[in-house]
């Protein structure tokens, strides 16, 4: 497969008060829902590596073009890249381990276990696959569900990316945990981790949510780390598989979305039980239960 790079180059003006790097993450989660796979910091740039075949130009360009943040502004500059194992450079370089709270320890295979017996230990092989940790919206979410009581339940994972929170879901007492994404090496790489962590009652399925159409029964708690327009569009069908006492567990988007997202879900009968943010990211959970 061809690769292209592209190297981001962010103008941030004296009079705004923002990170460089806020506002790479920012740019990463864009080029990320035009198909960019992985991203390194050179410097003063972002770097970010495509499949030729999977970019869509004309949405990050769109993306780009209304950056968020006032006083910000965002160019590249794209290059062909020379064939190379790209999951090798990932398994060589790997992540430092992320702690949530004291409670969950999330690591590569690079770096050991933890022994603390009252500390969850999730290992995780990306393989470029979205959702190690590192990032803000997949810390919120692990978060939210180590507050649930998930003994007994019965959760689904949209678009599941590497896998760790239906891997989280399922060490935290799940009874089974379903998990899809449209990505077939995403899907790939969670079958692979949940055995990494010892999780058997982990089901990863390809496709998009109407994938849920060949799936029976309903789900306790409904999981989904992805983009506001996905959401606001799958989000009626994510009800319809809803237990009566579910919970939705949402997160991928900024906080400006939030009041948006909140609407959609209150349309549908759902009551808002929390809301975080971390930097410029958001993350809300939702009830079925109008008692909540």
């Amino acid at each position: 497969m061809k690769y292209q790079s592209a190297i981001f180059v962010a103008k941030i003006d004296d009079s705004t008060d923002i990170e460089l790097n806020t506002a790479y993450e920012l740019v990463a989660a864009m080029a990320g829902e035009a198909g960019f796979e992985s991203f390194e910091t050179e410097g003063d740039t972002l770097v970010g590596y495509v499949q030729e075949a999977l970019f869509d130009k004309e949405a990050l360009d769109e993306a780009l073009s209304q950056f968020p943040i006032e006083g910000v502004s965002v160019s590249y500059t794209l290059h062909d890249v020379e064939d190379k194992d790209w999951n090798a450079d990932w398994e060589n370089n790997g992540f430092e381990p992320i702690d949530i709270d004291g409670r969950c320890v999330i690591h590569d295979t690079l770096h050991p276990t933890s022994e603390h017996p009252d500390v969850m230990d999730v290992v995780i092989d990306a393989k470029m696959a979205f959702g190690t940790g590192c990032h803000a919206t997949t810390r919120m979410m692990v978060r939210a569900l180590l507050d649930l009581d998930l003994g007994g339940k019965r959760v689904l994972d949209c678009g599941c990316g590497t896998g760790i929170l239906g891997i989280v879901a399922a060490k935290a007492g799940a009874a089974e945990v379903v998990g899809y994404d449209i990505d077939e090496w995403s899907v790939e790489n969670t079958r692979h981790n949940a055995r990494l962590n010892n999780v058997d009652n982990l089901e990863a399925l390809t496709g998009d949510i109407k994938v849920l159409s060949h799936v029976d029964g309903l789900f306790d708690v409904v999981v989904a780390n992805i983009n506001r327009n996905i959401l606001l569009n799958d989000m009626p069908e994510l009800r319809e598989v809803m237990a009566s006492d579910g919970m939705l567990i949402i997160s991928g988007f900024y906080e400006s979305d939030a009041g948006q997202l909140i609407a959609c879900a209150q349309g549908l009968g759902l009551s808002v039980i929390t809301t975080s943010s971390v930097g410029d990211w958001a993350s809300l959970v939702f009830s079925t239960s109008s008692e909540s």
